[in-house]
């Protein structure tokens, strides 16, 4: 697919924040996601603001006949609900369930950024060691700009999660900002 002619516009991912919170290493996870989720929030709604399209990436809980609703009653009907409330998904939201780390994978994403004109995609969400990480090598290879706000993506392992940041800022040409550092301006790059 080659990108539409002229200037890409950004899109804001937010990948697996929709969340029951009862898996392995979610102990791990909460304190962590409880930091960044008013960070997202707050990028969520300059994202809508300006405009820029908002997708969430979410894992479907092992409930392949769920829809996006579900997904979201389901993870608002859990203890941790304060997680979800603040960034959930409006009217306008693009929704893409996937079922593996990345994204992209087995997922219509890249079909739908490309029909939107997105040229650079800002990666929020969790787990920064894992999914963030995987979501931003697909991007990459994609030809897509990569930023990944440090501030507004939760990890399991802290140290893991310095060592994914810095993978992505040198290997993949990410730019590793802070929330308030990212340019939701269309590119022409």
């Amino acid at each position: 697919m080659e990108r539409p002619a002229g200037p890409t516009r950004p899109a804001l991912i937010v990948v697996d924040m929709i969340n029951t919170y009862d898996h392995e290493d979610s102990e791990l996870l909460v304190p962590s996601a409880e930091r960044v989720v008013p960070v997202i929030a707050e990028l969520i709604g300059r994202a809508r603001e300006a405009d820029v399209p908002v997708v969430y990436a979410n894992d479907n809980f092992g409930l392949w006949r769920s829809h996006h609703g579900e997904l979201v009653d389901s993870a608002l009907a859990r203890p941790h609900a304060d997680l979800i409330e603040p960034i959930r998904p409006d009217d306008e939201s693009l929704f893409v369930v996937k079922a593996r780390h990345s994204a992209f994978y087995e997922t219509p994403l890249a079909y739908l950024l490309w029909s939107l004109g997105v040229g650079h995609v800002v990666l929020t969400g969790q787990v920064t060691e894992q999914c963030v990480l995987y979501s931003a090598l697909d991007a990459h290879i994609r030809h897509l700009e990569v930023t990944v706000p440090r501030d507004a993506v939760a990890s399991i392992h802290p140290h893991l999660a310095s060592a994914a940041l810095e993978m992505m800022e040198r290997n993949m040409g990410a730019r590793i900002t802070s929330a308030k550092g990212t340019d939701f301006t269309p590119s022409t790059s």
